[in-house]
């Protein structure tokens, strides 16, 4: 009889496995603590380790992946006038827009020529992030390193942060674009500084080799793209989830976007 009644009894935890599995579905790669703080933000306040229960009895596990290609250096020597590292990990700032750093990425998509053969062809992204809150302010994706793609992503940055009250400071590796003259000089007009890092040391530029990893891990390592459109697809689609749904615990459990405003009205 106890069975019995165990079996016929209505499951208590119905609505918190729905609203669990409705997170799960918008963030894939969402662990139990993030859900958590994300039932909090929806008012619905449980126990961190119930949550946790409930995704392993749900199966939502986090599946973690490892690079598996080597990182892609845009390092060519000196080409052009190395700038000072003004930043020197230095990355925290309370002004939004002051400090904003670059890099550039390589994934790999796969296409099928005429004769059938797979063939493996490059993309490149380029994207310019705010230190304040690791917000993507803009962006550029193209199929060989470019100097116009940079450029072009550069002018959108410099116009995005013109409302800072102080004099901003562009940062990046020595790439050979962020060595280019007209690169530098794009700056100078502006009156930003240009910052540096030191040859050979990613962890002077740790903010964006962060977002390069959170970006591959989420949404580009276990899957499989096949046309250059199908992957620059996918990467515009998860820079606007990551800048205006995916919450971060040093932002309070905001997404970047919710930070900014919730600061700029504070």
């Amino acid at each position: 009889m106890y069975w019995q009644k165990r079996f016929d009894r209505e499951n208590p935890d119905k609505y918190l496995e729905d609203e669990i599995t409705k997170i799960h579905i918008e963030n894939k790669n969402y662990g139990y603590r993030r859900v958590h703080r994300e039932l909090r933000n929806r008012k619905i306040f449980v126990n961190k380790k119930k949550v946790q229960r409930i995704m392993q009895k749900l199966g939502f596990q986090v599946t973690s992946f490892t690079r598996k290609t080597r990182k892609y250096s845009s390092y060519k020597g000196n080409v052009g006038k190395i700038s000072p590292n003004r930043i020197n990990r230095r990355f925290n700032t309370s002004v939004p827009h002051q400090k904003i750093t670059t890099d550039t990425t390589e994934f790999k998509y796969y296409e099928i020529d005429s004769k059938g053969r797979m063939l493996i062809k490059k993309l490149y992204l380029d994207p310019f992030l705010d230190m304040f809150n690791g917000e993507i302010l803009c962006y550029s994706i193209t199929q060989i390193p470019s100097a116009i793609g940079i450029l072009s992503a550069q002018k959108k940055a410099i116009e995005i942060t013109s409302d800072c009250p102080y004099r901003r400071t562009f940062h990046s590796d020595r790439g050979w674009a962020y060595q280019m003259g007209a690169y530098s000089c794009a700056l100078k007009e502006n009156k930003i500084f240009q910052s540096m890092s030191r040859k050979g040391n990613c962890y002077d530029n740790s903010v964006m080799e962060n977002f390069f990893g959170i970006l591959k891990q989420e949404m580009y390592y276990g899957n499989t793209y096949y046309s250059f459109e199908e992957l620059k697809n996918a990467i515009e689609k998860y820079i606007k989830y990551y800048n205006e749904k995916r919450i971060k615990e040093k932002l309070g459990w905001m997404s970047p976007i919710q930070y900014r405003l919730n600061t700029l009205a504070a």
